[in-house]
């Protein structure tokens, strides 16, 4: 019966190490540093040289030894059978020969642990069958050290120390401490490393190695390398104990016999002791490996189309509502250490988006000589009178066209958040089949990809309605009059002249009647003789004075217009003018004959254009101009970018044009950023959450599909056939232990 348990024992280790079992089996662990003598130790319970000898660390792996005791086979039967042998679990080779094993040991560890002097956690499983061994379980791990030599890792005493302690801390191990007795136990390492572990040392056997060498001039070496026969050794061992005079009468209690008797029993009474708390283990690691293998689901529907059409239905609609929930905020596992979901997607709405459209400069890419010649062109032959409207609308709209790259970005942002949503629905159980979930992502992307550009079109025409009508009669859109006011004002305290009022006033100095006589204000006015053009604002006058050096005496009457030009289906914005009049509304003064009907002759009077040289001669029927040097005016005019040429009047012109730009494109930026994402949530993301459960069914829920959808993995059916093995394994060792009679102790 002792016998069954070490070998039973050692059944449920070899099951368990080829399945990725946890359970902790009883097993006695040599522990020792270099050269201490642990490999002679277990060479002589063993009875054969078989393991690797050399210079430093030659111990590099843990190596699994398990002593089976058989018994003397018969020598007169045919083939004669072998009495010793070796098997390795990681081949499927019996070795007769101890010197092969020695060198698969050493291939086997090379293989792992490579060439240089590093070690490995992974152990090497050898079982030695033999009618000269007890029923044993040792492991075997690489000696402690304390400096690396030769190309050893500079942090092999670390690695090897917590190699060594993973193997003895298990309580279900007993520690086999070797020192050599020639070296002070104060300062054995194997026994301070198993008193960490097991400090009241109810677990630690305690072995004494090279106590022939205590005495001086004792030389050994012939035994400790080997070289002599290992009977020869053993009986060396106790003819020394034998005639030893300090050990003679505890002869019988020393060597190696004796240790591997004592091991034994050891062994088998600590199985005896721990069968309670293996059985307990058992229970548990049962009940994890059975929920582990529900976790992979039951491999019988695969011959149930009904069950497979359920079972696609049930994680078609998990894997929608999964999506939904990410979006709308209600999924259960959502993270929280990062914005996730429906959150990232306001996040781009209102800081992404939101910052890009308030870093955009209204006027971005605008100099003043570029309004200056807008304004220009758009007045076509005539001069400016008034800032005109075709010059606002020709700049504004190129402004407004900046806003559509962030509102586009802004809809490529949102809809590849949703993808990666799409990709983050996942669950243990949809895991199993990957061509299944493969084909749902696929499946919702397809509609997100439908879905984006119908988006993107429509924020896209969101710019466009915006450029399309120019609506100045904004209630948030700033007065013209009012900024011509605040140019004039500044332009009039740059130029020292005290800013007067933006309604139409005298300019020759005279002051407008106090009584309120409409006739006295509409009276014209003249600069040195010349009509002023009736209801000019401020800023038309001082274009007038800008452009009038001198003038003759005239009488007449200004000429107003009494209707305004038809602006279409939008407003016109208030342009610097007379108060209640009109942004278009031009008038021009007619140079009319004298009372006595004499020709008026404006003599070298400055050209405002430039384009006139000598003298201008007015007779009524007939004009005589200089123009030999037109063409080389209109060149200098046309490819002149000079800033600081402007008038004062253009200066006005084009800061108004400029305030007036920036009013406009503050309010479509205000627009645009409330319209895009509730565009995005309309046409892309709540389309998508409404439609994705539709979009599964009519898709992938055909008979034809389900076989080849519920496909499973590969890894995954390998690692439900190992833990099912493995759950069997623990039922079989649970029943085994159960169903042993222990004798009393």
């Amino acid at each position: 019966m002792d016998s069954d348990l070490i070998k039973l024992v050692n059944r449920l280790q070899d099951t368990f190490s080829n399945l990725g079992g946890e359970l902790d089996m009883p097993q006695l662990v040599v522990v020792g540093s270099q050269s201490a003598g642990k490999s002679s130790v277990l060479e002589n319970i063993v009875g054969q040289d078989f393991l690797p000898r050399g210079q430093g660390i030659v111990t590099r792996r843990p190596l699994v030894l398990q002593l089976i005791h058989t018994p003397i086979p018969d020598p007169s039967s045919s083939p004669p059978p072998y009495t010793e042998w070796g098997q390795f679990l990681h081949i499927d080779k019996r070795f007769t020969d101890f010197n092969e094993i020695r060198r698969e040991i050493e291939q086997e560890t090379y293989r792992v642990a490579g060439q240089n002097k590093g070690i490995s956690r992974l152990p090497i499983s050898l079982r030695i069958y033999s009618p000269n061994v007890l029923d044993l379980t040792l492991v075997d791990l690489p000696g402690l050290t304390k400096i690396p030599v030769g190309d050893q890792p500079s942090d092999i005493e670390r690695q090897i120390r917590n190699l060594v302690t993973e193997y003895i801390s298990p309580p279900n191990s007993v520690i086999l401490a070797v020192s050599p007795a020639n070296v002070d136990l104060a300062n054995s390492d194997s026994l301070k490393l198993a008193r960490s572990v097991d400090p009241q040392g109810r677990r630690t056997i305690g072995v004494l190695t090279k106590l022939d060498l205590m005495d001086a001039g004792t030389n050994a070496l012939d035994i400790l390398t080997g070289r002599k026969i290992m009977a020869d050794a053993l009986d060396s061992e106790a003819e020394f104990f034998k005639n030893h005079a300090a050990y003679r009468n505890i002869a019988h209690k020393n060597g190696t016999k004796y240790l591997a008797r004592t091991l034994n029993q050891v062994l088998i009474n600590h199985i005896r002791e721990k069968l309670p708390d293996m059985k307990a283990r058992l229970n548990t690691l049962m009940g994890q490996a059975q929920q582990e293998l529900n976790s992979f689901g039951d491999a019988a529907i695969f011959g149930d189309k009904n069950q497979q059409g359920a079972l696609i239905l049930r994680l078609m609609n998990q894997f929608a509502h999964d999506f939904i929930a990410s979006i709308e905020g209600t999924k259960v596992d959502m993270s929280t250490k990062e914005l996730s979901g429906g959150a990232r997607i306001y996040y781009i709405f209102n800081d992404v988006f939101g910052h890009a459209l308030a870093t955009i400069d209204s006027t971005a890419g605008l100099d003043n000589q570029d309004i200056r010649t807008a304004i220009r062109n758009s007045t076509g032959p005539r001069p400016s009178l008034f800032v005109p409207e075709a010059a606002f609308d020709l700049l504004v709209k190129p402004q407004i066209k900046l806003l559509e790259a962030p509102s586009l970005r802004c809809v490529e942002l949102v809809y590849e958040e949703l993808v990666k949503l799409c990709h983050n629905c996942r669950s243990p159980e949809l895991e199993r089949f990957p061509h299944l979930h493969a084909q749902l992502i696929e499946c919702v992307s397809e509609l997100l990809r439908e879905r984006l550009g119908p988006t993107s079109d429509y924020a896209q025409s969101l710019i466009e309605i915006q450029a399309a009508y120019i609506n100045t009669n904004h209630p948030a859109f700033i007065s013209g009059s009012a900024v011509a006011a605040q140019t004039a004002t500044s332009q009039a305290s740059k130029q020292s002249i005290p800013p007067r009022p933006v309604s139409a006033e005298p300019t020759n100095g005279t002051q407008t009647p106090e009584n309120g006589d409409e006739s006295s204000a509409e009276e014209p006015t003249a600069v040195n003789g010349v009509p002023s053009r009736d209801g000019r604002s401020v800023s038309s006058t001082l274009h007038d004075r800008a452009r009038t050096t001198g003038s003759s005496s005239t009488a007449g009457t200004s000429t107003k217009s009494s209707s305004r030009p038809h602006h279409g289906p939008r407003h016109s914005y208030n342009g610097p003018g007379p108060v209640g009049g009109s942004s278009l509304e031009r008038s021009h003064a007619s140079l009319t004959p004298t009372p006595t009907g004499r020709d008026v002759s404006i003599v070298d009077a400055p050209s405002p254009t430039g384009l006139m040289a000598g003298k201008r001669t007015l007779d009524g029927n007939n004009a005589a101009y200089d123009m030999r040097s037109l063409g080389k005016h209109i060149e200098a005019v046309s490819g002149s970018n000079n800033a600081s040429q402007m008038t004062q009047r253009e200066e006005m012109e084009t800061s108004l044009i400029r305030t007036l730009i920036a009013s406009y494109f503050s309010i479509v930026r205000q627009s645009i950023q409330d319209l895009i994402p509730k565009a995005i949530m309309h046409f892309l993301v709540n389309y998508s959450t409404k439609e994705v459960q539709n979009r599964l069914v009519a898709t992938l829920y055909k008979p034809e599909l389900l076989s080849d959808l519920l496909n499973e993995d590969e890894a995954l059916v390998a690692e439900r056939t190992r833990v099912k093995a493995l759950l069997d394994a623990y039922k079989e060792a649970f029943k085994t232990l159960s169903d042993v009679n222990l004798k009393p102790l």
